[in-house]
């Protein structure tokens, strides 16, 4: 098994609202800085994506890539990667654990990129990756206004 990144972070909102976040893609070009485009292309019958096309630009690292959703329950995503020019893989998960008022975020991710590349800087950009998504996320839901409060 291929080795990952994990992080962790603690949003201030329910697990049912950073899900909600996390399972709207046509807005992740609105809080995902590298994100310029994403498509949902397939759902399952609970109107979840199961298929999304992302169009990334990370400065240096331009891509387009298709992503396969794997729905754990209503607190856990996972993904694999279907097809891209870059990479050969890309699978990750997030996991929502209720923490004290708020909402612990894990976040695991591996990345294998078609070109040569060490394995310790693999993890470091994995780690940037996970810690932009991360802390773009928990921007995201905090700034977006709580139910029951106007």
């Amino acid at each position: 098994m291929a080795e990952h990144t994990r992080s962790s972070i603690t949003i201030e909102a329910s697990p049912e609202q950073v899900m909600a976040v996390i399972s709207d893609f046509g807005r992740y070009p609105e809080w995902t800085e590298e994100v310029k485009e994403a498509e949902v292309l397939s759902t399952d019958d609970r109107g979840r994506a199961e298929e999304v096309r992302l169009l990334l630009d990370a400065g240096a690292i331009k891509d387009e890539h298709t992503l396969a959703y794997r729905w754990t329950g209503p607190r856990e995503v996972h993904w694999s990667l279907v097809k891209s020019r870059m990479l050969r893989a890309l699978d990750g998960s997030y996991r929502l654990v209720p923490a004290g008022g708020g909402t612990e975020v894990t976040y695991r991710l591996t990345v294998d990129v078609k070109i040569p590349m060490l394995g310790t800087i693999k993890r470091k950009a994995e780690k940037v990756i996970i810690d932009r998504a991360l802390d773009g996320l928990k921007k995201r839901v905090e700034s977006l206004p709580a139910p029951g409060r106007d």
